[in-house]
């Protein structure tokens, strides 16, 4: 769920115990040295990248963790703290929310029913969900599969009906509620659509509108397509072939496995951190519920744009993309089928990513065209106000010095 789509849309501590380390062929290899068959010219890709997470730190996040994948080798890098209240260390391989990134997986699915004929791109929301679409000028008669994957069909987002992002007082009395998808659709529902599904602006290019609602649809489609549910045809067709370990839907399980990092929101710009870790996920459903590893994110992301989980044609379609117009850290960002497009300094082909912010966690990756480089950065905490933006800017400065 990226809470920072909101923001996109309205504006178009402790001491740090910190560390990196290269790994190759299983050896250590201690920061400033050059792995063979490497070049030697610039900074080192270790120490650059703990400099990016100790910046982040810097800003007032309170654990910070990176792992890159790269021709020198697998690089990882930590700072600050997993909990404000024991000041334990931020431990590595820790387990975090991978929120929106969850869309991603989702979607990875539902390109693989495609190919395998057991859906459309091009079927209407109708077609699976009869009835459910409706009222309000919501039809989903006129919504299709590919809208709701790029973010094209004008469907609200229902996260703007549940104020987890704006209250403590709110998180505190609602954090354990269960929410079911139809609950979910319905909040979104109850409101006009922003667009029609499909709508232009003036120059042509499509009308684009971040809902996590689309993403929950999406989630009842595969259920009616299976016979089961998204977490286990996920589970059964991406993590478990994958071997993502770390990786899983908690279904409603409020904390997340050992090890990982307490998170913490800030409710307005001078407002103290809340610690927000115990949440109920089914808030988010198939639009954000699950949780990964940084090394799990990676090896998903690389394998998705290496063609190993989708076939080549349909790969090519979840990387047909449209603008998003968000400014700020999105800036030149596109979408495809469940992926964001980002430009990139060093490569005309840019690279792929997702990410995500689920109280308290904010996620960012990116993946080379070529998936020769990869990199995940997770954070523990969101800020508010102004700090909020230095918080992304500096996280897509870090992904793109780890990918040049």
């Amino acid at each position: 769920m990226h809470s920072d789509a909101a923001r996109a849309r309205r504006r178009h501590g402790p001491l740090a115990v910190t560390g990196a380390l290269i790994l190759t062929a299983g050896v250590a290899v201690a920061p400033g040295s050059v792995v063979p068959g490497s070049a030697s010219a610039g900074p080192d890709p270790g120490d650059r990248l703990q400099r990016d997470v100790e910046g982040l730190h810097g800003l007032g996040i309170t654990g910070v963790l990176a792992e890159a994948h790269t021709p020198e080798g697998r690089i990882a890098a930590r700072a600050g703290v997993a909990d404000l209240r024991t000041g334990r260390p931020v431990p590595p391989g820790a387990h975090f929310r991978a929120a929106s990134i969850t869309k991603t997986y989702v979607a990875t699915v539902v390109l693989q029913l495609t190919g395998e004929g057991r859906l459309s791109l091009d079927d209407t929301v109708e077609r699976w969900l009869p009835g459910l679409v409706r009222g309000n000028g919501n039809d989903g008669r006129k919504i299709t599969v590919r809208h709701l994957l790029q973010h094209t069909s004008g469907l609200r987002n229902f996260l703007l009906d549940i104020p987890l992002l704006e209250s403590a007082d709110y998180y505190r009395e609602h954090r354990f509620d269960d929410y079911t998808p139809d609950r979910l659709v319905g909040l979104a529902l109850g409101h006009e659509p922003d667009f029609q599904p499909g709508e232009t602006h003036p120059d042509g290019t499509p009308k684009w509108n971040y809902s996590n609602t689309g993403y929950v649809l999406l989630g009842m489609i595969i259920k009616r397509a299976t016979g089961k549910d998204w977490q286990d045809e996920v589970g059964d067709r991406v993590i478990r072939p994958l071997r993502l370990h770390g990786t899983y839907a908690p279904g409603h399980r409020v904390t997340l496995r050992r090890p990982f990092v307490r998170g913490y929101h800030q409710y307005g710009a001078d407002a103290p951190l809340t610690d927000v870790t115990l949440l109920d996920p089914s808030v988010a459903d198939a639009s954000g519920a699950m949780i990964t590893t940084l090394g799990d994110n990676n090896r998903f992301f690389r394998a998705l744009i290496g063609g190993r989980l989708v076939p080549a044609p349909l790969l090519a379609q979840m990387q047909r993309t449209v603008p998003t117009r968000w400014d700020g850290p999105y800036e030149g960002s596109r979408y495809g089928l469940g992926l964001f497009w980002y430009p990139l300094r060093c490569d005309r082909a840019g690279y792929w990513a997702h990410g995500g912010d689920m109280l308290g966690y904010k996620i960012r990756e990116g993946v080379r065209a070529d998936g020769g480089r990869a990199v995940t950065v997770a954070m523990a905490s969101q800020l508010a106000g102004e700090p909020a933006d230095r918080q992304g800017m500096a996280a897509r400065a870090a992904i793109e010095n780890a990918l040049c």
